[in-house]
């Protein structure tokens, strides 16, 4: 019995959550967040993911960079590029999650994403955007107006 309620809930969590396959092109901040809604909402840390992508601007992969606690996780530059020139990325959007439940970007998340932005430029990696996963909303700093 108890098999079959872990299999009703996983089947539930994957049609609530939109495939954002391998090779498939980024069209949209929505796009990107329904297929982290799931996972990320669910999370009691922050987590902080890369989304790499080529120069059409299709998916290579998504990597947590890090995990935080619950109000922080610490990011360097380093640290996210290296995963981003490993996979020959053109692109990334960058994606975490608030447990809170508040999307609404912090000091840090703008702070961070200024850097990764200028990294991004010194490299040659687009950085397209960062979305902030809350509880049933996201912010897009692209959509937003954060830059």
């Amino acid at each position: 019995m108890i098999h079959r309620l872990g299999c009703f809930f996983e089947c539930a969590r994957r049609f609530g959550e939109a495939e954002f396959e391998t090779g498939a092109a980024f069209k949209s901040s929505y796009d990107i967040y329904a297929h982290f809604r799931e996972r990320l909402s669910a999370e009691r840390v922050e987590q902080f993911l890369a989304v790499t992508l080529d120069n059409k601007h299709r998916k290579i992969r998504d990597v947590c960079v890090s995990t935080g606690s619950l109000t922080a996780s610490i990011i360097h530059p380093r640290d996210v590029y290296s995963i981003v020139m490993r996979d020959s990325a053109a692109a990334v959007v960058f994606v975490h999650n608030h447990p809170s439940g508040d999307p609404t970007p912090s000091r840090e998340d703008l702070e961070i994403t200024r850097r990764l932005r200028e990294v991004g430029d010194l490299v040659g990696v687009r950085v397209l955007d960062h979305i902030v996963v809350g509880d049933g909303r996201y912010v897009s700093f692209v959509d937003d107006g954060y830059w």
